[in-house]
């Protein structure tokens, strides 16, 4: 009689096989698609209520995690959301969840992203700190708002990580923010993409080359009344501050092949550069 073979020891998921991504801007979509272009990934972009978008990421780097050193999702939808703020006056809230996390990360403007994490159990690893700025960059009720926010960082065993994000979107409700069928968090990215691509106003953001997309920045600079903004000393100034801000960052992308620091860094010159020439940019193209 043989002998039993040694039970073998169970293989642990891998990340990619539910890790899913949102990238959520409080602007029209009108707004967000050329912006998004500079990001160099072929996306989805659909409505998500009345002055909000979803950018649903196609490429999905984060599943090499760990098989050809690929960047973890929260990593990679950081560097996106802070790369699309960066040069922008809206926010960009970016949701990310696999099989052993969820969060979030907020990006505005200049300022340090804040972001908040729970374990696959619901555990909250965050600091309720960054739950009140969360809060008060997105100009929610620091009342009202925040006590349901501040429900979301105590342990709760009925609660996983997926319904804690489920919570802080109900919150965003309030801002206006009402997802598509579909666009749920927990969901997997191959079942995002199917429920994005089902959307009657689904665009596919995807990178048209260096002409196209500044035309395509020069259209919604103009279709927005931003253009008078850019022009004049005020203007000049944002600029070069921009220049200074893009160089070194693309330079920290580069050293630490960080692809969201080197394309915020990218975005930051182009909108220094065309800053400080949008009075000639324009005559050329008139």
């Amino acid at each position: 009689m043989s002998s039993p073979q040694p039970a073998q020891p169970a293989q642990p998921a891998r990340p990619g096989r539910s890790a899913g991504a949102l990238l959520l801007c409080r602007a029209e979509p009108a707004v967000v698609g050329p912006a998004a272009q500079f990001l160099h990934e072929r996306m989805l972009l659909v409505r998500a209520g009345d002055t909000w978008s979803a950018l649903v990421p196609e490429g999905r780097p984060w599943l090499t995690t760990g098989e050809s050193g690929g960047d973890p999702v929260d990593r990679v939808l950081g560097g996106w959301a802070g790369a699309l703020a960066v040069g922008a006056p809206w926010p960009v809230l970016a949701l990310w969840w696999d099989a052993d996390r969820s969060g979030f990360t907020l990006a505005s403007g200049f300022r340090r992203p804040v972001g908040y994490e729970w374990l696959a159990n619901g555990t909250p690893v965050g600091e309720d700190e960054a739950m009140r700025t969360f809060a008060a960059r997105l100009g929610l009720d620091p009342v009202l708002d925040m006590q349901a926010l501040s429900v979301l960082t105590r342990p709760d065993s009925h609660a996983d990580a997926r319904a804690r994000l489920r919570g802080l979107l109900a919150v965003l409700t309030r801002t206006g923010l009402t997802l598509p069928a579909g666009l749920a968090p927990g969901a997997p990215a191959d079942r995002l993409h199917a429920a994005a691509r089902d959307q009657d106003t689904v665009e596919t953001v995807a990178w048209p080359g260096w002409r196209e997309a500044v035309h395509a920045e020069l259209d919604v600079v103009e279709n927005t009344g931003a253009g008078p903004w850019m022009r004049g000393p005020k203007g000049r100034r944002l600029a070069a501050a921009q220049l200074a801000t893009g160089v070194p960052l693309a330079l920290l992308g580069l050293r630490r092949r960080s692809g969201g620091w080197l394309t915020a860094g990218a975005l930051l010159l182009v909108h220094g550069v065309l800053g400080l020439a949008y009075d000639r940019v324009r005559a050329a193209r008139d």
